[in-house]
């Protein structure tokens, strides 16, 4: 690990730490009704105890179920269908900054599972009515750099910028800036200070991208990480905020394949995928974006099926998702989707998840995965 540095973060603002015993009412109810646990005096010791302190701890089968729970209500997720296997490790008796670094890159390493990628989250201590706890400011706990030129383009991920001057600013510093320089991870405080930790090389997997029939593909030097592991989202349970828990699935491929590499203001790839393929770019109606972005999407599954790491594709994780909403249709549940997010950005109209109308996302349902305000 790299440390200990430290820096004074500019966006730094204090994070609400009120909790209203309502929630945490409304949270057990849930709990013991969906898992069929015995109550036996919990709410109110849980309503004295926050009468008494300001806040409650959860159970370990508390907040369990409150991470899958979260997860069942992200409506913006394809992939709820596995809501009730997610891994959940404890960590809330972790604060300092560096332990947190620690556990992050060891929930990668427990997460990888050979390939086999288990979907996993870390739940670090809360916010309290004592004060903020830690949280992570990138985005994800793999994140490529984006280097500024003096020219005005940018080396890498495009996305990044920010994150990546205000690495560099801390004292990080790559030799040779390159497409895909590792982020470093970088911590705040309870106090709002930021703190420097460098991801150790086997906790970061990658896939280097290779085309099923195209050998020249590889020379495009295109790879990505495998684990899609988010890390800026407050994790709410019962009127608790965890404003540190890394969670994570696998990726789908149109994830790499149409957005990450594509996006203009990204690594914007298309054009140098048509060349390597000899397809023709200089008229629209070729159509050759759209066969680029295919072969690049051909090129994501083919290199992680050739490396044995769990991906899921468009077809299937759309099939998928219809089985999850009519299983919430059958326990009694309404599933809250963003359409937006759900269908994917490639071949939208054949896909089943297209083709209908769902719930409108709810904004106060809970547990939940919050977006964090800057």
């Amino acid at each position: 690990m790299m440390g200990p540095e430290s820096y004074e973060h500019p966006r730094h603002e204090p994070r609400e730490t009120g909790l209203n015993p309502k929630e945490a009412r409304e949270f057990l109810e849930d709990f013991y009704s969906e898992t069929g646990s015995s109550e036996s005096g919990r709410i109110q010791y849980v309503m004295n105890e926050i009468s008494r302190t300001g806040t409650y701890r959860h159970t370990l089968p508390e907040l369990t179920w409150g991470a899958r729970a979260a997860w069942r209500n992200s409506a913006r997720c394809i992939g709820r269908l596995y809501w009730n296997s997610l891994h959940v490790r404890d960590r809330r008796h972790v604060f300092s900054t560096a332990d947190v670094a620690d556990e992050c890159a060891e929930h990668l390493r427990t997460a990888w599972k050979s390939g086999k990628i288990r979907p996993t989250i870390t739940i670090f201590a809360p916010d309290g009515p004592q004060g903020n706890s830690v949280r992570i400011v990138n985005d994800q706990l793999i994140r490529y750099a984006g280097h500024r030129n003096t020219d005005g383009s940018v080396t890498g991920d495009g996305r990044n910028v920010e994150l990546t001057d205000l690495a560099k600013k801390m004292g990080w510093s790559t030799r040779y800036p390159s497409q895909f320089d590792i982020l470093p991870l970088i911590i705040e405080d309870d106090n709002g200070n930021v703190h420097l930790y460098a991801l150790p090389d086997d906790a970061v997997k990658e896939v280097p991208l290779t085309h099923p029939e195209k050998n020249g593909f590889d020379r495009l030097g295109l790879r990505w990480h495998a684990i899609p592991a988010i890390s800026n989202m407050i994790l709410e349970i019962g009127g608790i905020k965890y404003s540190a828990a890394p969670f994570n699935g696998w990726y789908m491929q149109t994830e790499i394949g149409a957005r990450n590499l594509v996006d203009e203001d990204r690594y914007n790839v298309l054009p140098r995928v048509a060349e390597v393929l000899g397809i023709d770019t200089a008229d629209e109606r070729s159509l050759w974006r759209d066969r680029a972005l295919v072969e690049i999407n051909r090129a994501v599954l083919h290199s992680f099926d050739r490396t044995g790491t769990s991906i899921t594709d468009h077809h299937t994780e759309s099939r998928r998702f219809l089985q999850h909403v009519a299983k919430e249709s059958r326990a009694g549940r309404s599933c809250p989707v963003d359409w937006s997010w759900i269908v994917p950005p490639l071949s939208a109209s054949l896909t089943g998840v297209y083709h209908r109308y769902y719930d409108e996302p709810d904004a106060g349902r809970r547990p939940a995965f919050l977006a964090r305000i800057k």
